[in-house]
């Protein structure tokens, strides 16, 4: 069975940092890509961040550069997103997805940056 869990949410003041963790398991192919999107209401779905396990190369929307970082853990199949100056417009659902030959989707962890 195919798993995708997100973890590391909550609510920061405008500044403050967080690191939200995916472990994504059961999987019969290679892990092609781990992706970070974000979803807030009256928003289009964003792409934040990507990382191609094999060769550690990453991506990252503009709207993140210089403050986001996506990193792998010693297995390929886990992702870290690390948040640093969140600002309130970061506020949303981050949610993962590994892309294989299919894409599989976590649940999603809530990012609120408020005053």
């Amino acid at each position: 069975e195919v798993k995708v869990v997100e973890s590391g949410g909550g609510f920061v003041h405008p500044g403050g940092s967080l690191r939200l963790s995916c472990e994504a398991s059961g999987f019969s192919n290679s892990v092609l890509s781990m992706n970070w999107i974000r979803q807030s209401p009256g928003k289009e779905r964003e792409l934040v961040a990507r990382i191609f396990p094999v060769s550690g190369t990453t991506s990252y929307a503009d709207s993140v550069k210089g403050r986001f970082t996506i990193s792998r853990g010693n297995g390929r199949n886990t992702a870290y997103l690390e948040m640093n100056n969140l600002k309130p417009e970061d506020t949303a659902m981050y949610i993962c997805c590994a892309r294989t030959t299919n894409d599989y989707w976590g649940q999603g962890t809530q990012v609120t940056v408020s005053s």
